[in-house]
């Protein structure tokens, strides 16, 4: 099984540009939100750690909001809870998809959570700045002073893009990423079949 990477800006389209792979994907953001929505245990877990914020099942995004912009400290505190279930999540999906020629991780703290591998392909999604504002701008509770929260927790983008294997210049149209990806499938099949 071959892990794909994806990195990039927050709000440049790497869950779009992951899903045209056409291969498993494990969305970090997803399994984020079906935790919140779903796991008493991580609701509970928050609820003590952070009393003033937390206080109804399914968890509140608007809650952790407000708990992340009125305290520095308590966005390490709810990534902290939440990594340890990512975590395990994706030991599960990648038990699960073992057998499959590759697998797509899109998850945005890859690198900052030490969960890539030294042989991990990284493919960096470069997108406008303007294009990016407008896609986060679409999001529900789209907050730019949480934006910047995550931001400052982020590796520098200049220092993802370098260490990727690829590039994918993201224009949000299918026709130019699935060009890209599969240009970038093809390559990683000829070096792995080259002796």
């Amino acid at each position: 099984m071959i892990r794909i990477g994806i990195l990039g800006d927050i709000g440049s389209g790497k869950s779009y540009v992951a899903k045209n792979f056409g291969y498993p994907v494990f969305n970090a953001d997803y399994e984020v939100s079906k935790l919140y929505q779903k796991n008493r245990k991580v609701y509970q877990k928050l609820k003590k750690l952070l009393p003033g914020y937390i206080y109804e099942f399914p968890i509140n995004k608007l809650q952790l909001s407000k708990a992340i912009l009125e305290n520095n400290s308590n966005l390490k505190k709810i990534i902290y809870i939440v990594h340890k279930e990512i975590r395990n999540k994706m030991k599960s999906f990648l038990k699960k998809n073992k057998n499959k020629k590759f697998v797509i991780l899109d998850i945005p703290l890859l690198l900052e959570n030490k969960i890539n591998k030294k042989n991990d392909i990284l493919v960096y999604v470069q997108s406008k700045r303007a294009d990016i504002l407008k896609n986060l701008y679409k999001r529900k509770n789209f907050n730019p002073k949480i934006l910047k929260k995550f931001k400052e927790i982020q590796f520098p983008l200049a220092y993802k893009r370098k260490i990727s294997k690829f590039i994918i210049k993201n224009k949000f149209n299918e026709k130019s990423v699935k060009y890209r990806v599969v240009h970038i499938l093809k390559i990683i099949r000829d070096e792995r079949n080259s002796p």
